[in-house]
């Protein structure tokens, strides 16, 4: 594995960096809006493909670097589990679940990142990060729900195995690292390029041949694929490299606060008192999640057995004096 230095939290290094990451769920806000605007109508899966594989060729050509030995399975399943899996359940959860249910059980991302980086990096979630978690679901719930959302079984599955795919996806890109002189520029590639090969037969199952684009189409695509994937997930890697797994999860609650700013400023969307005091919720749960993470605690090591003192050698014992009669 390569050398990757780590910065103290608290300090300026790690403030830059952190902040440097959160920009990626930033910009993933603003999917929606480009989405409605920009893109051909009801094309989820061909959209997902178009985010994804040129996005990841584009970094192959740049990096020129491909995966080998044990990281051919190791990107294929990152891909899969960060892009190629979240990618389809993130849609399907969103066609089937109304008034923003499915952001909702995306905010429970940070909550499965907990129980995975117990069970495959040892760090011990606190109550503090739990109670975060739990406040980043109660503030984008505010932010995104409406009265009139239902709940549906199948969108209700996706939403969570969504969450708890790209979670999975988080903790294991940090558990495995980067092969020794190979950057989070080259792995991004890698993973994108997975996820884009596993989108394209889901994406011609589904939806059929690829449809005529115009100038905005590829303008809209154009954004989706430089700066909302190449560039957002190359900075997400590289904060995952640099911070704990967990407190890069609790960013993602900065996504639809995000899309709810975005939309009122370019869409004109209204935000309401209760969307206010959910964005203040969701801020809330995402900082108080970026406390460091603890190391589980390891088994007391059993104490070594109390050995019988030697008793010094037949020829080092010092000649006594004679009893005397």
């Amino acid at each position: 594995m390569g050398t990757i230095t780590t910065p103290r939290p608290g300090s300026a290094t790690y403030a830059g960096t952190l902040a440097l990451t959160a920009l990626t769920p930033l910009a993933w806000g603003s999917t929606y809006a480009v989405t409605t605007e920009f893109l051909p109508p009801d094309r989820p899966m061909f959209t997902a493909l178009m985010r994804a594989l040129p996005a990841g060729l584009l970094l192959l050509a740049i990096g020129r670097v491909l995966p080998r030995g044990v990281w051919i399975w190791r990107a294929a399943v990152l891909g899969a589990l960060n892009i190629g899996v979240f990618f389809p359940l993130l849609f399907l959860a969103a066609y089937r679940l109304p008034g923003g249910v499915a952001a909702v059980l995306g905010a429970a991302g940070p909550l499965f990142a907990l129980g995975f980086a117990a069970l495959l990096l040892s760090e011990r979630p606190t109550v503090r990060k739990v109670l975060a978690g739990v406040l980043g679901v109660v503030g984008v719930g505010l932010v995104v729900l409406r009265a009139e959302a239902r709940l549906d079984a199948a969108g209700v599955i996706a939403g969570l195995a969504g969450a708890a795919s790209m979670s999975a996806g988080t903790v294991l890109t940090k558990r495995w690292g980067r092969p020794e002189g190979v950057g989070a520029l080259a792995l991004t590639g890698w993973q994108l390029t997975a996820g884009g090969l596993l989108l394209v037969p889901v994406a011609l199952l589904v939806e059929g041949a690829p449809p005529a684009l115009n100038g905005v189409n590829l303008l809209g695509y154009a954004y989706l694929g430089i700066l909302g994937t190449a560039l957002a997930y190359w900075l997400w890697f590289r904060g995952i490299s640099r911070l704990s797994a967990t407190s890069v999860a609790f960013l993602i609650l900065l996504s639809p606060v995000s899309a709810a700013v975005i939309g009122w400023a370019a869409l004109g969307q209204s935000l309401s008192p209760l969307q206010l005091l959910g964005m203040v919720i969701a801020l809330g749960g995402t900082l108080l999640g970026q406390a460091p993470a603890r190391p589980a605690r390891r088994a007391a090591a059993p104490p070594e057995p109390v050995r019988p003192t030697a008793w010094p050698a037949a020829e080092t014992v010092p000649d006594r004096p004679a009893a005397s009669a």
